[in-house]
């Protein structure tokens, strides 16, 4: 079996599962000309609590983890199987870390299921996703990366699902296509850093946008996974796709051995709904 690819996708707007839009069409294409895997693992900004954990359960549950969206969104169900065997494996993998079995609580919450309905939209690929654990450094994600790594040679895709960008407080909703400019600075500086050294990916920590580009590191931390799988294999990160959303969010993507050329700017990303206030929304 040929290794698998990993990626990480700025998932933006979970408006994005129901609209046509660029950056759902690079998502699309991203399964049609990728590899099947064995499972997904699921890294996602929306998973981010005091522990490292990672679902057991045989059938997870779609999770609504958001406020004031359309009842079509609530609707919506990715019912893809999961496998507790493999969780198993990974929690022995990644030893000495700890990794708790988690077999009822969590589920594919929409960092990942937004991705997921447009890159594998049957939903037949079991699906597993690991949590962030808030209470560890930055440099603790970037070894359990590296030792995650092992499971792209066992048919296992690994997806990042976060934001290079992203800061609610200072979203401007109606602008789909809006990009500040210390947006697509901090942007181009993380895109500089992963496409030429990606294990010093903590470099950008000290550049002078950080605190407005990732006011909280819960969606930035997706991408140390990716980062840290690369400096595994010693190989830069790929450009998938550039952009950015609402003037805070990049929706940028990157990839490891994942040869998909889709680096042209898309057209615009889904946007929110009408009077929803943008740091009340949990996207």
């Amino acid at each position: 079996m040929s290794k698998m690819p990993a990626l990480f996708i700025g998932h933006g707007s979970p408006m994005n599962t129901l609209e046509q839009n660029g950056y759902t069409e690079a998502w699309r294409a991203f399964g049609r000309h990728l590899p099947r895997p064995r499972a997904l693992l699921v890294v996602s900004a929306h998973w981010y609590f005091g522990a490292t954990a990672i679902t057991a359960m045989p059938r997870p549950r779609t999770i609504h983890d958001f406020y004031g969206f359309p009842q079509a969104l609530f609707d919506f169900q990715y019912p893809a199987p999961g496998d507790a065997d493999l969780a198993g494996e990974i929690a022995e993998l990644v030893k000495p870390h700890w990794v708790g079995l988690d077999r009822d609580q969590w589920g594919i919450d929409h960092g990942a299921w937004s991705v997921l309905a447009h890159v594998y939209p049957d939903a037949d690929i079991p699906v597993l996703q690991l949590s962030i654990n808030a209470l560890k450094p930055l440099d603790y994600h970037l070894d359990l990366a590296a030792r995650l790594a092992p499971l792209r040679e066992q048919g296992v895709m690994i997806i990042a699902s976060g934001n290079v960008v992203h800061n609610l407080r200072e979203l401007q909703w109606r602008r789909q296509d809006l990009a500040y400019d210390w947006a697509e600075r901090f942007d181009e500086a993380v895109a500089d850093q992963v496409t030429q050294a990606p294990g010093d990916i903590l470099r950008v920590v000290d550049h002078p946008d950080y605190d407005l580009a990732a006011p909280t590191p819960d969606h930035f931390i997706p991408l140390l996974y990716l980062a840290g799988l690369a400096a595994a294999e010693d190989r830069p990160l790929e450009p998938l796709v550039r952009g950015h959303a609402m003037g805070s969010i990049s929706m940028s993507c990157f990839g490891l051995g994942a040869a998909v050329d889709l680096r042209k700017v898309p057209d615009c990303a889904a946007k929110l709904p009408e009077g929803v206030p943008p740091d009340q929304t949990n996207i």
